[in-house]
């Protein structure tokens, strides 16, 4: 009996050790992994959805022999970060998902089912993005600017209203802090995406939207609305001839947001390396940066500690920002 549980146990620990070392031993190896999983938590045809696909078909064969994308939608993309949370830290699952779930979300969500600094893990950054304001025939062709569309809602009460993606979001707060700063009730209205809430815009339904930049450029070059400002530090490459909110005088509105991805915690360092190089070559591909500038978004990769440096900022900026909006969520 003694020898047998000797020999258990012996079994037992070489087992563990091997099954630790595993993974170390595979990133040192330099050989592809079977199969790597991208999740995302939105839908597929989306913005994020096509990031994470786009970067799929660089990880091939060299991380991974296979890499696909699995969307893991609902609750305003936290569904995915829980998903992430609970894979196993080997390399086999790489989470992307833009700042707001794990910046935001800390500050207007009373409980969250994860923790955005132990639970996952920083690789490197994907893309980032600015976001722009524009209106509808609902408002006046001789509104050009956003001081001139807030002065324009101060006249027209009953008209006051802008819509943005969703409640919560980086482009809902944006409209929130312009109408406080210009004591306007500018009421906001929440859709499920920036292109619903374009599309009742243009159709004159609400005055205004508030998104991704991206997202406007072709209702723009249509002639469907008008782009009046962006929340660049600087122009943005998709809409040089916009004037940015520091340019119209609203200089502490410069906001942009990007999309970074992560493993699960404890996540062998090795491992983290080794796909923080391969994301930044896919990142840096031709075909990657060109697919992303045709949706508004500027390819960029990071380190690791360059990315938790980028989160950390924008949570401690977010923070105040938020309470002095007076948001909360149900969750």
């Amino acid at each position: 009996m003694h020898s047998t549980r000797r020999q258990w146990l012996q079994t037992t620990l070489a087992t563990s050790l091997f099954g630790a070392g595993t993974s170390s031993l595979w990133a040192q190896s330099g050989s592809p992994l079977e199969s790597l999983k991208i999740v995302t938590g939105f839908p597929p045809g989306g913005t994020s959805d096509s990031i994470c696909r786009r970067v799929a078909e660089k990880m091939a064969p060299g991380y991974a022999k296979t890499a696909f994308v699995e969307n893991k939608t609902g609750a305003g993309g936290q569904i995915a970060i829980q998903f992430a949370k609970a894979a196993p830290p080997d390399g086999t699952v790489l989470l992307q998902t833009p700042m707001s779930m794990l910046g935001i979300y800390p500050h207007i969500y009373k409980k969250l089912s994860y923790d955005p600094i132990n639970d996952v893990m920083p690789v490197s950054l994907g893309c980032t993005f600015d976001f722009g304001f524009a209106v509808g025939p609902l408002v006046p062709a001789s509104v050009r600017t956003v001081p001139e569309f807030l002065a324009w809602c101060k006249a027209n009460p009953s008209l006051a209203n802008f819509g943005s993606p969703a409640a919560g979001s980086v482009p809902h707060f944006i409209g929130a802090l312009m109408g406080r700063a210009a004591e306007v009730d500018l009421r906001h209205v929440a859709f499920r995406g920036t292109q619903p809430a374009i599309l009742d815009m243009i159709g004159g339904q609400i005055a205004a939207v508030s998104g991704p930049i991206g997202e406007f450029t072709q209702h723009v070059a249509a002639g469907k609305c008008r782009l009046l400002g962006a929340t660049g530090a600087k122009r943005s490459q998709f809409a040089p001839q916009t004037a940015t909110l520091a340019e119209q005088g609203m200089k502490d509105f410069v906001y942009s947001e990007w999309f970074g991805f992560y493993v699960p915690a404890k996540t062998p360092t090795d491992i983290v390396n080794r796909l923080n190089a391969a994301l930044r070559a896919a990142l840096a591909a031709p075909e990657t940066v060109n697919g992303l500038a045709v949706m508004g978004l500027e390819a960029q990769s990071s380190s690791p500690a360059e990315l938790a440096a980028r989160l950390k900022a924008d949570t401690e900026r977010w923070g105040p920002l938020v309470k002095a909006i007076g948001f909360t969520a149900e969750g």
